[in-house]
């Protein structure tokens, strides 16, 4: 006896229900049974194992899979650091250390990272002024807040510098982790150096002698306070660009500024001239002394030069004045007589009554035309 199925069971009972939901009503070649989820795994696996030959979802395979996946993961970990950079390697987000430009290495990603900041540009904050940037009314107000400061003697001066900073290669890692925004800190620090610096100084000194010393000390200032924060940041180089009083009274200062000009020409001047007289007049004040000692010298020589001779003439006086006192009348009358037209009468002689008086008529007329021709 055949068997027919009379309550849509089988020989087994009734039939189950699908677990999945009921397929489609209804009959037809076209309408077969609806895949479940099992059949679409186990047709996925089936189409990788034809691709894959040998089997790669064997044990086997499966382990080379695995190992060549942990491969290609290590080998992630090697970069590049170009030669203007330093190689910062962190774990877990830790720093473990630096490397130098060239090939390097350190576990890949999400294990380790590389942070490579550039260590050899020059960087340039500019505190007073833009490079490019346009006259906006706030622009402008904000500029002129960074660049009015007071100066020691209680001015205001309005100043426009530049600073060039680039990182310290030696210390790339705190340059990374212990400042956040490193153009804000520098500016901030660059801004408050020079205040402390003006803030010392005379306007007077600031607008003419002494901007090189304002530079050095507003640069090493900076340094120093940089290095307290382990900024990792070394200063190259402040320059002022702009010392000039407020533009509300700049005109005031300028004529001050001129009339200092006039009194530094001034005296300039003087002290030339004062150079050229003063050795001068210390030369014939010099001349004059010496001169002076000279004459001095020589009439101390002759007076003493006398009275040693009186003194010797004296001495033979004493012993026969008749003869000295003949002898100095004798040399008087030749000192006197010498030189002079004379006659001699010898008044004791026996001639003395035939003598003639004697008239120089010949001087006489000689006086009489030099008188005339006057």
């Amino acid at each position: 006896m055949t068997w027919s199925n009379q309550g849509g069971g089988g020989p087994w009972g009734p039939k189950k229900p699908n677990p999945w939901g009921q397929g489609p009503q209804g009959g037809g070649k076209n309408n077969g049974p609806t895949p479940d989820l099992e059949d679409i795994i186990r047709r996925s696996q089936d189409q990788l194992k034809s691709m894959m030959p040998g089997g790669a979802f064997s044990g086997r395979g499966m382990g080379l899979i695995g190992m060549g996946a942990v491969v290609l993961w290590l080998a992630s970990g090697l970069y590049t650091v170009k030669p203007d950079e330093v190689g910062l390697n962190l774990v877990f987000g830790r720093y473990v250390g630096s490397t130098q430009p060239g090939l390097n290495y350190n576990l890949p990603y999400p294990i380790g990272s590389v942070i490579r900041p550039s260590v050899t540009t020059v960087n340039t904050t500019e505190i007073g002024f833009r490079s490019g940037e346009g006259r906006a009314r706030n622009a402008q107000r904000d500029l002129a807040e960074e660049s009015l400061m007071l100066t020691g003697d209680e001015n205001i001066v309005d100043i426009n510098f530049a600073v060039q900073w680039q990182v310290n290669p030696a210390k790339a890692g705190d340059f990374v982790f212990n400042i956040q925004e490193p153009e804000t800190s520098i500016k901030a620090v660059a801004e408050s150096a020079m205040r402390e610096v003006i803030g010392k100084r005379n306007i007077q000194a600031i607008l003419t002698t002494e901007r090189g010393a304002v530079e050095a000390d507003v640069r090493q200032l900076m340094q120093d306070t940089l290095d307290s924060y382990g900024a990792g940041v070394v200063i190259r180089l402040v320059q002022l660009q702009k010392v000039d009083p407020p533009a509300q009274v700049i005109d005031a200062f300028r004529d001050v500024q001129a009339a200092r000009q006039d009194q530094d020409r001034a005296r300039n001047e003087a002290e030339t001239y004062a150079s050229k007289v003063v050795p001068e007049a210390r030369g014939e004040a010099a001349r004059i002394q010496q001169e002076s000692e000279a004459y001095r010298e020589r009439v101390i020589a002759e007076a003493t030069g006398q009275a040693s001779r009186f003194s010797q003439i004296y001495a033979e006086y004493k012993k026969a004045p008749e003869i000295i006192r003949e002898r100095m009348y004798l040399e008087t009358m030749e000192r006197v007589l010498t030189g002079a037209e004379k006659t001699i009468i010898d008044q004791n002689g026996a001639a003395q009554q035939g003598v003639v008086p004697y008239l120089p008529l010949g001087d006489l007329q000689k006086k009489n035309g030099a008188g005339a021709a006057k």
